[in-house]
């Protein structure tokens, strides 16, 4: 194991007392998908994100996140776009998963090269792996994936991860109205039989590209009525503090579902996330406008990085999702595809 020398206070909160915890962490920013709430065929073209020269190298993304270990950050998810693009993603998770004081290594991505890699990545010591799955029908699915995906070799890839020790797998699936609500009770039918467990993500207004409408977006508690009605449901405990999703269990015992309401029941109070994007840039909320260029600190070494990490953080403020719709909030957000959600 390396160990990190603490040299940099870990309890740095922010202007609200959030401490950091999380690190998501984009790899890439090119993705084989057009989802139009994420990545719009119209707006970003099919050649987006495949410039090397423009994202962080290894070496760079292992000293990013030694400074962000020693902030106080146990919890890292990898993403994009999407992360199975980067070429020897697996030889990055063991590079990282041999740093000192991450318990927790996730993944999200869309599945549909995960079949290629999910031995390789639990041998490099993956941990967990989320799996985004917004339709189970074939034609709705490629019509989400804007006529890329097919649902089929997603199918496969969660069959590979699970094989390969994955379990339990997440499932993600944003539910909009009139567009996939009726793929809701489906898909938890599937998660039930297969032992995964389904989270129902709530239509955000993340990026400027996606078009959002309120209207459009269906909330946790109706969808939790819907599911309840079918096969009743009982509220757990969080696990930890800060955590997104609002847990229940099946009251049968065949698993759990959560939901995650940014708009319905906003839970900035206790975020204690950053995200990193593919070429550097720190944004400090899902909804930020700007992000702070951490890649020329890069070359001065892990405790340059966390030192600029505490003072960007002390003075974090940000609770968008609980001012939304304020005259005062701009509506210019980071694209979600550059961050990852």
């Amino acid at each position: 194991m390396n160990a990190i020398v603490e040299t940099t206070p870990s309890n740095v909160r922010d202007a609200l007392g959030r401490p950091l915890r999380d690190l998501r962490l984009s790899v890439i920013e090119a993705c084989n998908f057009r989802c139009p709430y994420c990545m719009p065929a119209e707006r970003v073209p099919d050649d987006y994100g495949f410039d090397a020269a423009s994202r962080l190298s290894f070496d760079e993304i292992e000293t990013l996140v030694r400074g962000f270990v020693r902030m106080g950050v146990t919890k890292l998810r990898i993403t994009g776009g999407e992360p199975l693009l980067r070429k020897r993603l697996p030889e990055l998770v063991a590079r990282l998963t041999a740093l000192e004081g991450l318990t927790d290594i996730a993944l999200t991505t869309n599945g549909s090269l995960l079949a290629l890699h999910a031995r390789a990545l639990r041998e490099a010591g993956l941990h967990r792996i989320t799996v985004s799955l917004d339709a189970l029908d074939p034609e709705l699915f490629r019509g989400l994936s804007g006529g890329r995906g097919d649902v089929a070799d997603v199918l496969k890839g969660i069959e590979a991860a699970q094989g390969a020790g994955f379990d339990p797998i997440k499932l993600n699936c944003v539910v909009q109205r009139n567009v996939n609500e009726r793929e809701v009770l489906p898909l938890v039918e599937f998660a039930r039989e297969y032992g995964h467990v389904m989270r129902f993500i709530e239509y955000m207004d993340v990026g400027t590209c996606n078009g959002w409408q309120r209207e459009r977006v269906v909330s946790s508690a109706e969808l939790r009525d819907r599911i309840d009605a079918r096969w009743p449901l009982l509220p757990l405990e969080a696990q930890y503090r800060g955590e997104v999703a609002s847990r229940y269990g099946f009251i049968d015992g065949a698993g759990e579902v959560g939901f995650v309401s940014s708009v319905s029941e906003p839970f900035c109070g206790d975020c204690h996330r950053a995200r990193v994007s593919a070429d550097g840039r720190l944004y400090t909320c899902l909804f930020a406008a700007e992000g702070d260029d951490l890649r020329p600190l890069l070359s001065q070494g892990e405790q340059a990085v966390a030192l600029r990490l505490a003072e960007r953080w002390s003075k974090r403020a940000d609770r968008y999702s609980e001012l939304r719709g304020s005259p005062k909030v701009s509506r210019r957000h980071v694209e979600m595809y550059l961050v990852g959600g």
